[in-house]
């Protein structure tokens, strides 16, 4: 059993990887619509996103597992309107999971301070270099009047799939050349 569940995870992330490696023009234009539809989707999304110091946009977040699990995603760092730099993001989980999923997420760094923590790293990890907060947006509520209590929050959204748990601790993120 433990060798069928490492065959489909080692042959569900060489599937990711592969279709997730996006040309630039490509991830760019994904980026720009993934922006659109949570400005779209969220009440006071576009303010919200313009209050912020930046925000890493990951169209394609690819999530499977069964006990044993993992994510891929790659995406933009949008500062001031422009993307500025591209981040892959890998997560690996144990415990309670079972299933498959793509979603999109949006990273916002609502300081400079962890704005700057976050692209001074080569690998930034989560629970170490700095902490997530999950947001649960819905019910009219509009996000550029919430005051939020973390400077790093996160957007899910967008699900395909279903997957049993929705957790960004231990995720890796690392800067991506896109020529």
């Amino acid at each position: 059993m433990k060798k069928i569940l490492f065959l489909f995870t080692l042959l569900f992330f060489i599937g990711v990887e592969s279709a997730a490696a996006e040309d630039k023009n490509v991830l760019d234009l994904q980026i720009k619509n993934t922006i659109q539809r949570f400005e779209a989707q969220a009440k006071g999304g576009k303010e919200f996103l313009a209050k912020t110091s930046g925000y890493l946009v990951i169209p394609n977040l690819y999530k499977a597992g069964f006990i044993v699990g993992g994510g891929y995603g790659e995406g933009g760092l949008v500062v001031q309107g422009k993307i500025v730099d591209y981040y892959s993001m890998i997560t690996a989980s144990i415990g309670f999971q079972a299933g498959a999923e793509k979603r999109s997420v949006i990273i916002a760094f609502l300081t400079p301070h962890a704005l700057e923590s976050f692209r001074k790293s080569n690998k930034w990890k989560v629970g170490i270099d700095g902490s997530i907060a999950f947001v649960n947006w819905g019910g009219g509520v509009d996000l550029s009047t919430v005051d939020f209590k973390k400077s790093i929050v996160a957007f899910a959204f967008d699900n395909k799939g279903i997957m049993a748990n929705l957790s960004l601790d231990g995720a890796v993120f690392s800067k991506l050349q896109k020529p």
